[in-house]
């Protein structure tokens, strides 16, 4: 659904490069994260796809068509959340709306009003915008993301500012969105706690170099990571490294590999004496592969 390849953009000659032959693929109906620290190159990335920004080299394709080629085509399929969203504070909501999706040529009127309840804004869709809380600007925004219908929904920092509770509703509204109505939706944020719940996979951005795609989950890891508590963890330690078992960050975690059984390791700790108290399987987070491969790439 979104392919983008090789994009390349230094903005002067004395510029650090903000990209460097970024690469990835977004499937239909995916919800893809995008992740890096400041100066990543996410907004970079971003404005490229929204044909805000040109690239030195690369291009993006959406849906078959060309941000770079056929702009006006391409991002008629699209929806998006960018940077701060700006309204005009002293028209409604609904007005709001309306002066925004004129530009593309407008919306029908039933279509707009089943997008704002659906976002939770019915109810003061007809106050000013001025009166509106961050987390009913947010709700307005996504509602102009959505009009008129995209198949491709792209988001920065989309809970910025949002508290938990509306955090807990605008990840659900992501998932009926890709259910009901079929969205391809990709979120660039920082919270890497929420993107982990919400996202099927991530590509990680460093200094304008992709560092990471795949899953969201840490695969990246070589083996599996275990908690053991014991009375010694040296002489634990000792025998992980007669059986070609590697050590975790923390004291009593150990990295087993797949040529290991991790019965086999236990069976040998007890066999020397060693009591063990607990032998727990880590899963590792968004957060743990963020900052393996970010230590990686350095």
């Amino acid at each position: 659904m979104l392919t983008v390849s090789g994009l390349r953009k230094r903005f002067h000659r004395d510029a650090p490069v903000a990209l460097d032959e970024v690469s990835f693929e977004v499937k239909e109906g995916e919800i893809y994260g995008l992740l890096g620290h400041n100066g990543a190159g996410k907004s970079t990335a971003l404005g490229i796809l929204l044909g805000m920004v040109y690239p030195d080299a690369g291009e993006v394709i959406i849906g078959g068509r060309s941000v770079q080629r056929e702009r006006e085509a391409a991002l008629r399929q699209v929806g998006a959340i960018f940077e701060a969203p700006a309204f005009y504070e002293y028209l409604t909501g609904w007005q709001n709306l309306k002066v925004l999706t004129a530009y593309s040529g407008g919306v029908d009127r039933d279509l707009m009003a089943e997008t704002i309840a659906w976002v939770g804004l019915e109810k003061r869709i007809h106050h000013r915008v001025g009166t509106y809380s961050h987390g009913m600007r947010q709700r307005l925004a996504l509602a102009q993301a959505l009009l008129p219908r995209p198949r491709v929904l792209i988001l920065d920092e989309p809970t910025d500012g949002l508290d938990p509770e509306g955090i807990v509703e605008f990840r659900e509204q992501l998932f009926e969105l890709r259910r009901d109505l079929g969205v391809t939706i990709l979120l660039s944020s920082h919270l890497l706690a929420e993107v982990e719940q919400v996202c099927d996979r991530v590509a990680i951005l460093k200094a304008g170099r992709k560092i990471y795609e795949g899953p969201c989950r840490g695969l990246a890891r070589d083996g599996a990571l275990f908690r053991l508590a014991t009375d010694d963890i040296e002489g634990a330690r000792r025998v992980a490294s007669e059986l070609g078992i590697g050590f975790g960050a923390e004291a009593g975690q150990f990295l087993i590999p797949e040529t290991v059984e991790p019965a086999d390791f236990v069976a040998a700790l007890v066999a020397r004496g060693l009591r063990v108290r607990e032998f727990t399987r880590l899963e590792a987070t968004l957060e743990d592969l963020y900052l393996e491969v970010s230590s990686q790439s350095r």
